[in-house]
């Protein structure tokens, strides 16, 4: 299997027509200053030269909204990537956007541009959390806009964030449902963190909002992933990934932050998994002994949970001990005559 690598190219906070209460792209990505098309070549031909001749690479313009920035500013950046994608073995052109920033024109602009993958800022379907987070759209641009990524074929990945404001359980398990009904390709999950400088802040401090804690989240991610996985949806990414600051007491002000939340997510998956196979055989079968599963060897930390915490929920919980043996081939967990595929996971 080829490795794969992503250049990212940060467009922070362009295009977007109005702010977002969630949102301090500057902040998020780490880039204050303009990028031109100088700035993103520069970038291009850094990250080439750490990564080995035979890897399967893509280009993907991050932050901001695409394409709602001026268009020729579009076409400079997009013919900086192609000029690579020629000489160097550039596998994709990636963009992120918003809903309603997609159309006909702007779909036949993107392909003529060997754009390849779209990723649509979708966050929620419910109206009521769109009006509050200040998204400027409702749910109905996209399902519009994704019919059209995908009809002219580009893969499509939706982002959806779980706890702005008006949120639920019941809102999010919705969210993801109705992304199932769509079929993108991939999704990201964002637990909403309150950044400094944002609307949210001010809300928080005035007492209007409060953050969903980290447990809450970690439950409602793993739901939701076993949601996206069971129908064969990939999840890229749980979190926002965790920078110098993007850490509580620095740019993140308040929320469900753990530099891990990934693992804790995947963590509580595996024991959701493994619990249900011991309480269909009879789970009194199993207390007071040392249990031995079998199991993917790229898999055994997330079985064992972070710091083993899975190991410590079933030895206090049920009084079993677990043995966690790795084996090399395979995405199955066996516990004696028991199996369960979970190939869905990979």
């Amino acid at each position: 299997m080829k490795l794969k690598k992503t250049i990212s190219i940060f467009v922070p906070h362009s295009g977007c027509p109005n702010d977002c209460i969630f949102c301090n792209q500057k902040r998020i990505t780490g880039v204050s200053t303009p990028v031109g098309p100088e700035e993103a070549e520069n970038v291009i031909i850094e990250s080439l030269k750490t990564i080995d001749a035979d890897t399967e690479i893509e280009i993907a313009f991050f932050g901001g909204s695409f394409t709602a920035i001026e268009k020729e500013r579009q076409k400079e950046l997009l013919d900086v990537a192609n000029k690579y994608k020629k000489e160097y073995n550039i596998k994709d052109i990636r963009i992120s956007t918003r809903p309603d920033a997609i159309d006909e024109d702007i779909i036949s602009f993107l392909k003529s541009s060997n754009v390849t993958i779209i990723e649509l800022g979708v966050q929620s379907l419910d109206e009521n959390v769109l009006a509050q987070s200040n998204r400027g759209h409702n749910s109905e641009c996209v399902y519009r806009s994704s019919e059209l990524i995908l009809k002219n074929g580009f893969k499509l990945g939706l982002q959806m964030m779980l706890g702005l404001p008006g949120d639920s359980i019941e809102k999010v398990n919705y969210t993801a449902d109705e992304f199932i009904r769509i079929s993108p390709h991939f999704v990201r999950i964002y637990p909403v963190l309150v950044i400094k400088d944002t609307g949210l802040e001010s809300l928080f401090k005035s007492k209007v909002y409060e953050p969903w804690s980290v447990e809450k989240t970690v439950e409602a991610c793993k739901d939701i992933f076993l949601k996206f996985a069971r129908n064969k949806i990939k999840v890229i990414r749980m979190g926002l990934q965790t920078t110098q600051d993007i850490m509580i007491g620095k740019d993140v002000v308040a929320g469900p932050f753990h530099p891990a939340i990934g693992e804790l997510i995947y963590s509580m998956v595996y024991r959701e998994i493994i619990e249900k196979m011991f309480i269909g055989k009879g789970i009194e079968e199993y207390k007071g002994k040392i249990v031995e599963i079998n199991a993917p060897k790229s898999q055994i930390s997330k079985i064992s949970g972070n710091k083993k915490s899975n190991r410590e929920y079933f030895k206090i919980r049920y009084g079993i001990d677990l043995k966690i043996v790795a084996v090399e081939k395979g995405m199955v967990l066996r516990i004696g005559d028991l199996k369960e595929d979970i190939s869905f996971l990979a």
